[in-house]
């Protein structure tokens, strides 16, 4: 067991001062003291020191397998590397492939997946790739779903994007309708991962969707809606009629000087228009590519996404006033949410032992997933770096 004395408790929402217990996997008590000794087993005892602890951070979007490939072969990026995911204080992954979907396989994907969990963080992904239609591993995107545990839904699809094989809106919908039903079906999201890109159509595929069917608007997960000015006021819209909107919090200086709208600044947007502020989710986009594209669609560099900027957006969305309960918020509770992952994104009797311990620059000092502790006070525990 652990018990974690002296913390300033975030469930996200703020709770106060309080100890925690941990057994296995699962927290156990949260009181306001709880004594060791009066525990019947041995118990590892971590001093908060009355800094933030908050639940364990869900990354609902990244490519673990590594994406890219833009520019050629050479401009691949490689897969994840748990201490990244760690260091971030992320315990929670969501895989998914991107504009390679050849090279880059489902079965590589989710080889992936079960590589995280035995290193320590959970972990599921998407079915699919930027493309329509894409390989499944059974054959048909609801079995993968119902059948393939791992599988919570499809995407990244891309959509009013150059990269995108430009399905119809009747093929959009037909991928939605089944995996929601296969997730109605398997108790799991069937969520579907929609990438936009620049082109002006936007949310537009979306919401001709949901037009035809507004029961389908919670289905979609619509990425990157602060690429721009334009499409950022559409997913505003898109928010207040009941959608959620995820905004990518990798980005790179030139992007935001042309226009992109950062994750923080979209989440104090939120909050200054009342919007309801479970509708809004950050991803990092982590080992993503981060390609810049001349007039002619041709690739003139590339950066990569990192699990990093979570923490940073994290840091920036509170340096502008916004209390670390609401900044918490789009990485813990509200992707737990949306993506119907039980026992995460709260710190909870019951919950899953998924929490960090913040530091006074609200950075990850210490990490505990599935209640075992992987980094303490920044150094990785013993053995988690040697398990990669």
């Amino acid at each position: 067991m652990i018990l974690i004395k002296h913390a300033d408790l975030y469930q996200p929402r703020h709770h106060g001062m309080s100890d925690i217990l941990i057994g296995g996997n699962a927290i156990l008590s949260i009181a306001a003291h709880i004594e060791a000794s009066s525990l019947p087993d041995p118990v590892e005892i971590i001093d908060a020191q009355r800094r933030p602890v908050v639940p364990g951070f869900i990354d609902n979007h990244v490519h673990i397998t590594g994406g890219g490939g833009e520019g050629g072969f050479q401009t691949r990026t490689p897969e994840l590397a748990i201490e990244d995911a760690i260091t971030a204080g992320v315990t929670t992954v969501i895989g998914v492939l991107g504009t390679d979907g050849v090279a880059r396989s489902l079965e590589t994907l989710l080889a992936k997946v079960y590589a995280i969990r035995a290193q320590g963080l959970s972990a599921w992904c998407y079915a699919g790739s930027y493309h329509v239609p894409f390989r499944t591993l059974t054959g048909s995107l609801m079995q993968d779903i119902m059948l393939v545990e791992p599988i919570l839904g499809a995407g990244e699809i891309a959509v009013s994007d150059h990269r995108s094989s430009r399905p119809s809106v009747e093929e959009l919908a037909r991928i939605v309708a089944d995996a929601r039903v296969a997730g109605l079906l398997s108790g799991k999201a069937g969520v579907v991962n929609m990438h936009l890109g620049d082109e002006p159509a936007g949310l537009e595929p979306l919401r001709k969707i949901v037009a035809a069917q507004p029961i389908l608007a919670r289905t979609m997960l619509p990425t990157h809606c602060g690429r721009n000015e334009r499409l950022f006021q559409e997913a505003l819209e898109w928010a207040k009629e009941g959608g959620v909107a995820d905004f990518t919090t990798s980005s790179v200086p030139s992007f935001v000087a042309g226009g992109e709208i950062t994750a923080a600044a979209a989440l104090k947007t939120f909050r200054d228009l009342q919007i309801p502020l479970e509708r809004i989710t950050w991803s990092s986009d982590g080992q993503g590519s981060l390609p810049l594209f001349n007039e002619e669609g041709v690739c003139t560099g590339i950066g990569i996404g990192t699990c990093r900027s979570l923490v940073v957006a994290l840091q920036e969305a509170c340096g502008t006033g916004i209390p670390l309960e609401d900044a918490l918020l789009p990485i813990t509770a509200n992707p737990a949410s949306v993506l119907r992952l039980q026992g995460k994104g709260q710190i909870a009797h019951g919950a899953d032992a998924d929490l960090v311990i913040l530091d006074e620059d609200l950075r990850p000092a210490t990490v505990v997933a599935r209640g075992r502790v992987l980094l303490q006070e920044h150094m990785l525990v013993h053995g988690v770096s040697a398990s990669i």
